[in-house]
């Protein structure tokens, strides 16, 4: 990681996106229902279908792994779910950067990925 500061900071980001996704997911969950029992029962139903499709296909360890462009279907409904979600809860701008900071994170995930680390 020492010679690959942009590589780190690039794989912060999508932690803290994958973090960001997974709490806008919940929001929006919890406001499709009016009774308090069905909003948390929404809301951690929503949160828990992303957390386990992230865990058995998208994650670093993750249980399967299929072919990359799995992966990237996986992180895109989850990632973009998730400015989708932000969408459906009424902020459309907010929405719109995640998404294009998402977009942007992943690209450069691919591209760190298929450059070699700097000799050294």
């Amino acid at each position: 990681m020492a010679g690959r500061p942009w590589w780190a900071a690039n794989e912060l980001l999508a932690f803290l996106l994958e973090l960001v996704a997974s709490g806008c997911l919940f929001w929006w969950g919890f406001s499709l229902a009016d009774n308090p029992a069905a909003r948390l029962l929404l809301g951690s139903a929503v949160l828990a279908v992303a957390l386990v499709l992230w865990a058995l296909f998208a994650a670093p360890r993750a249980r399967f792994r299929p072919p990359l462009a799995g992966v990237l279907a996986v992180k895109a409904l989850v990632l973009g779910g998730g400015a989708c979600a932000l969408y459906g809860v009424g902020h459309p701008a907010a929405g719109a950067v995640m998404g294009a900071v998402v977009v942007v994170n992943t690209v450069l995930a691919e591209t760190f990925r298929r450059r070699p680390a700097p000799a050294g």
